[in-house]
């Protein structure tokens, strides 16, 4: 029996193990973002919820531009750098979901006050 042993060229064994490629943060940030868009608007058609045609067509331009650039928006200085929604279409995006499911989430906004108690002059 002639067996040739295995091909050493990386001091490691060749198989199944050696050829996986480490996960990319860019690609699953817009696999989830893509996740996430199509997760609201199934809910928001399995609720019965009518989505207005703002929110639509916001969850559709997002959709492609992520599809063709990998992000969608394109100022670096609106989201992090590894993310592929900014900040404010990352609030809408749970928006659009909240509304989706039905919770009716209203945003409590505290009115401004002084920090310290009011002294009266004399």
């Amino acid at each position: 029996m002639n067996r040739k042993p295995p091909d050493k060229t990386d001091g490691k064994r060749s198989g199944f193990g050696s050829a996986r490629k480490a996960p990319d943060p860019k690609a699953a940030a817009k696999r989830a973002a893509l996740n996430a868009l199509k997760r609201a608007k199934r809910q928001a058609d399995r609720a019965g919820v009518t989505l207005s045609e703002w929110e639509g067509e916001f969850l559709g331009s997002v959709a492609d531009r992520l599809k063709t650039y990998g992000r969608a928006f394109g100022d670096p200085e609106k989201g992090a750098p590894g993310q592929a929604l900014s900040a404010l279409q990352t609030v809408k995006l749970k928006e659009i979901a909240a509304k989706a499911k039905g919770e009716k989430k209203e945003f409590k906004r505290k009115p401004f006050r002084r920090k310290g108690a009011a002294k009266p002059e004399p």
